[in-house]
């Protein structure tokens, strides 16, 4: 009986259908995917975007929150009249309870 010797494209796919999805992402650098079916949230996704009133103009602007280091305050300029606020932001279990901006004059 002859043995099938097999060719080099069927070992590489051999080897890439045993690799599974975690070990391809750190091979090439990648992020992991975030599916929104699958239970708990990945620190490497904990940011979350929130609405500012800016305590000098008024205006509301958008701004993104980085939730993975837990309770923070940070200075950020307003992206409307470019005043300073300090935004304080507090964080249970890596979700965002409240955002407190204020003016730091």
């Amino acid at each position: 009986m002859k043995s099938r010797r097999s060719s080099p494209l069927d070992e590489l796919k051999r080897r890439v259908s045993g690799t599974d999805a975690a070990v391809i992402d750190e091979l090439y650098g990648l992020e992991p995917v975030y599916e929104p079916g699958e239970g708990s949230r990945s620190t490497a996704f904990a940011t979350e975007f929130v609405s500012i009133l800016c305590p000098y103009c008024w205006e509301r602007y958008e701004t993104q929150v980085d939730l993975s280091a837990g309770s923070f305050t940070c200075v950020e300029d307003c992206q409307v009249c470019c005043q300073p606020i300090e935004l304080s932001c507090e964080v249970d279990e890596g979700l965002l309870v409240a955002v407190k901006p204020e003016r730091m004059d």
